[in-house]
C-alpha cells in the first residue's frame, strides 16, 4: 500500500505543480511512505459481540457523493438502465431519482434516495445523495448505510467547496472512496489535473495511506461509458460496475447476533403509514416480528410489530419475508419510530449510537401572517397549524431546529442555509399554508476562552468570465471578504476563492448575478466559526413603499418607474406598507401606485400619449428571501409571495 501511494507521489513531484505547498506536502508524503511501517498496535477487544462476523460478498451498499450539478442523479440514472431494470419499450423520464416537483424544478437533488440493481450476481446498493451544502444533513445520516462511496467529480472543474466537504464526512467515517471522474467528453476536460486536485484534497482532510490510493474511474455519465483512462473508454458502464465490485467493502456483518438496525431515513405512504428505512447491521429482521425501537439514554424503549418488510431491488421496493445483516431494508408498523433510532429484539436492547449532524448556522422567524391581506389564499393559516408543520419536518429534517418566538405566534426556525429554509417554505407553500418570514439571520456564539461574539465563516469560490473579474473583485470587497486564491478557469474564465463571513453571503448572489450579466458562478461551503468581523453593508438600495391599499393603476406606474424597479403591474392588488419596487438610491421611498387620473369634464389641452411600462420584476420566494432587509418582512401564500415593511421597526420611509 505504501509503495503505491509513493509512486502515485513521487510521479506528482516529478510532473510539477503550479503550487509550492503542493510540492511540500507530496515530499511529506513521499517520505513517510518510504519509511518502514510502524508496528500494529494491538487491537482493542470487540465490545458487546455476540456470535462471528459474516462477510456478505453477494452485496455492495455505495453511497453517490459530489458537488451539486457533477452529474451523480445522471449518473444513477445510466446505472439503472445498463442494469436492464426498466423495459425496452418503457418510457423513463431524465433523472429519474429527482422525483420530488421542487427537484426538478431546480434541478439538484434535495433528498437522498435508495434504489438497488443487480451486476454479475452481486445486489449494489445505491444512496442518491445531495451535492448542496445546505442538505448536508442528508448526506451525513445516510453515510452510515453504505461501505464505500463514489466520489463523482467533474472533469473540468475539479473538486469544489462542497466536495470537500462531503468528502471530509465519509473520510470521517472511514469509508473507501472510489474516484469517478465525470463529464470526460467535455472539450475542455482536464482529468489529469483533476485526479492530482483531488488527491490533495485528501491529504488535506488527512486520509489514510488506504484511502489515498484510490482507484479512478473515467464516465461520461450522460452518453452512458466509463473507462479506466479517458483515452480507452468501454462502450457501456460495465469498468464502473466491476470497480464497485472490486474496490468497494462487502458488509462485515454479525448474523448471530440480535437484531440492531438503525432507523436512518423515514418515508410515508398513505395506506401504510410510516416507513422507516436503514440498514439492518446485525441479526435477521422478520415481518410480523415484535420490536423495540429506543435512543442511548432512553428510560423505556418503544414497542412496536413489523407490519410489512421490503427491499430496494431494481428501481423497486420489493416484499420479503426477512432481511439478513448487510442490507438495506425498508419497513411498515412503527407509526412513532424517528431517525435515529435503533430497532432492537426485546430480549437483547442495545441501541447503536444516534446520529450527529453539524450545527445550523442561520435563523428565520416563522410566524401567522398579520398583514391586511392575511387568510385570503391559504388553507392553513393558525399558529396551531404552523406549529404542527414544523414538528413533523423535525422528524425527518435532522439539520432543522425549532424553537419558540417572541409571542405564541411565532417560532425561531434553524438551519445550514437560506437554501434549505427556502425548500421547506416552498413546499409549505405548495401545501397550502399561509404564513411570513423575517429575514435570514446568522447564528453567532460566544468565544468560551474570550467572551467575544464568533460568527460562521464560509469558503466562497466564485467562476466568473475574466471580463467581470472586476465587479466580482468589487462586490465581495464590500462585504469584508479576503481573497484566498485566483487560478485561471476552463473556456476564458478565472476561478477566485475567498473567505467570506456566511452574514456577507445573504443577499449576494442576485447582486453578482447583476453586476456580471448573469455569467458567475458562486458555490459556498461552511468552514468554522472566527471573531465577529463588524457590520457589513449587504444592500445599497432602498424601497418603494406602498403607501396606499387598491389596485394598481398604469396611470400611477408610469410615474413610479422614474424612481426605480417595480414588483407589480396593473390590476394587482397592494396594501398600505407593501414593497413595489427597488428605490434607485439608499433609503426607502412611499409611492402611490393606485392613484387614478382624475375624471372631469374639462377638455384637455393635449392628447395623451402611449404609456410604456417597463417590466416588473417577478417576485419568486427565492427572490425574496435574498432581497429582505432587516425591517422588511416576506409574506408567503399559496398563490402569491408579498414583501412588506414590518410594523414592528421604527422605519418611516420618505414620501414621495
Amino acid at each position: 500500500m505504501q509503495d503505491r501511494v509513493g509512486q502515485r507521489c513521487a510521479g506528482e513531484i516529478a510532473r510539477g505543480g503550479a503550487h509550492v505547498q503542493q510540492r511540500r506536502r507530496w515530499t511529506a508524503a513521499l517520505a513517510a511512505a518510504a519509511a518502514p511501517p510502524a508496528e500494529a498496535a494491538p487491537a482493542a477487544a470487540a465490545i458487546d459481540v455476540v456470535g462471528g462476523e459474516s462477510v456478505r460478498e453477494d452485496i455492495r451498499n455505495v453511497a453517490i457523493i459530489a458537488h451539486v450539478d457533477h452529474g451523480k442523479t445522471t449518473l444513477v440514472d445510466a446505472m439503472l438502465k445498463q442494469s436492464k431494470v426498466f423495459r425496452s419499450n418503457q418510457a423513463v423520464e431524465v433523472r429519474i431519482m429527482d422525483s420530488n416537483d421542487q427537484e426538478r424544478e431546480r434541478g439538484i437533488t434535495i433528498l437522498s434516495k435508495n434504489t438497488a440493481v443487480r451486476y454479475k450476481g452481486t445486489k449494489i446498493n445505491i444512496i442518491d445523495t445531495p451535492g448542496h451544502a445546505d442538505f448536508g444533513g442528508e448526506v451525513e445520516r445516510v453515510l452510515n448505510m453504505a461501505d464505500g462511496v463514489l466520489l463523482l467529480v467533474d472533469s473540468v472543474e475539479g473538486p469544489m467547496p462542497q466536495t470537500r466537504f462531503v468528502l471530509r464526512k465519509a473520510l470521517e467515517l472511514n469509508k473507501k472512496v472510489l474516484v469517478v471522474v465525470n463529464k470526460v467528453d467535455r472539450p475542455a476536460a482536464r482529468c489529469e489535473w483533476v485526479i492530482d486536485q483531488t488527491f490533495e484534497l485528501m491529504m488535506d482532510l488527512g486520509a489514510s495511506d488506504e484511502q489515498c490510493d484510490f482507484t479512478a474511474v473515467y464516465a461520461s455519465a450522460i452518453s452512458g461509458i466509463a473507462g479506466m483512462s479517458p483515452s480507452a473508454m468501454a462502450e457501456d458502464m460495465e469498468p464502473l460496475f466491476d470497480a464497485i465490485v472490486r474496490d468497494v467493502s462487502p458488509p462485515k456483518v454479525q448474523m448471530d447476533a440480535p437484531l440492531q438496525m438503525l432507523v436512518t431515513n423515514l418515508d410515508y405512504d398513505e395506506h401504510k403509514g410510516r416507513i422507516a428505512i436503514g440498514r439492518v447491521q446485525s441479526g435477521t429482521v422478520r415481518k410480523g416480528d415484535s420490536i423495540v425501537f429506543t435512543k442511548p439514554g432512553d428510560e423505556k424503549p418503544k414497542q412496536g410489530r413489523i407490519a410489512e418488510l421490503f427491499v430496494y431491488d431494481q428501481f423497486a421496493r420489493t416484499a420479503v419475508d426477512e432481511v439478513a445483516a448487510g442490507d438495506i431494508c425498508a419497513l411498515t408498523g412503527l407509526s412513532a419510530v424517528s431517525i435515529g433510532e435503533t430497532i432492537c429484539d426485546p430480549a437483547d436492547v442495545r441501541p447503536l449510537p444516534t446520529i450527529e449532524v453539524e450545527e445550523p448556522t442561520v435563523r428565520m422567524t416563522f410566524s401567522v401572517n398579520t398583514s391586511p391581506f392575511a387568510g385570503q389564499e391559504g388553507k392553513f393559516v393558525t399558529s396551531r397549524n404552523l406549529k404542527d408543520r414544523l414538528e413533523r419536518e423535525l422528524e425527518r429534517n435532522l439539520a432543522l431546529r425549532v424553537e419558540p418566538g417572541v409571542g405564541a405566534e411565532s417560532f425561531e426556525v434553524s438551519g445550514r442555509g437560506s437554501l434549505h429554509l427556502g425548500v421547506l417554505m416552498e413546499t409549505m407553500k405548495r401545501e397550502g399554508y399561509e404564513f411570513e418570514v423575517g429575514p435570514p439571520q446568522v447564528i453567532t456564539k460566544i468565544d468560551p476562552t474570550t467572551g467575544g461574539k464568533m460568527e460562521p465563516m464560509e469558503e466562497a469560490v466564485v467562476e466568473v468570465p475574466e471580463e467581470h473579474v472586476g465587479q466580482v473583485v468589487d462586490l465581495m470587497g464590500q462585504r469584508k471578504a479576503q481573497m484566498v486564491d485566483m487560478t485561471p478557469g476552463s473556456d476564458g474564465t478565472t476561478r477566485i476563492k475567498y473567505e467570506i463571513p456566511t452574514r456577507a453571503l445573504l443577499g449576494i448572489r442576485n447582486a453578482m448575478l447583476t453586476a456580471t450579466k448573469g455569467t458567475a458562478v458562486l458555490n459556498t461551503v461552511v468552514t468554522g466559526y472566527t471573531p465577529y468581523v463588524g457590520e457589513i453593508q449587504t444592500r445599497e438600495n432602498g424601497s418603494l413603499v406602498g403607501f396606499e391599499t387598491g389596485q394598481v393603476t398604469a396611470y400611477a406606474l408610469d410615474t413610479v418607474q422614474q424612481r426605480g424597479r417595480l414588483f407589480v403591474k396593473p390590476g394587482e392588488q397592494v396594501y398600505e406598507g407593501q414593497v413595489v419596487g427597488i428605490y434607485q438610491r439608499s433609503g426607502d421611498l412611499k409611492v402611490n401606485v393606485c392613484k387614478r387620473k382624475a375624471l372631469t369634464n374639462m377638455r384637455a389641452a393635449g392628447k395623451d400619449g402611449p404609456q410604456v411600462l417597463s417590466e416588473p420584476i417577478p417576485v419568486t420566494l427565492d427572490y425574496a428571501l435574498e432581497y429582505l432587509a432587516d425591517d422588511e418582512l416576506c409574506e408567503i401564500g399559496p398563490n402569491s409571495v408579498r414583501i412588506r415593511k414590518n410594523p414592528k421597526k421604527n422605519s418611516k420611509p420618505t414620501k414621495a
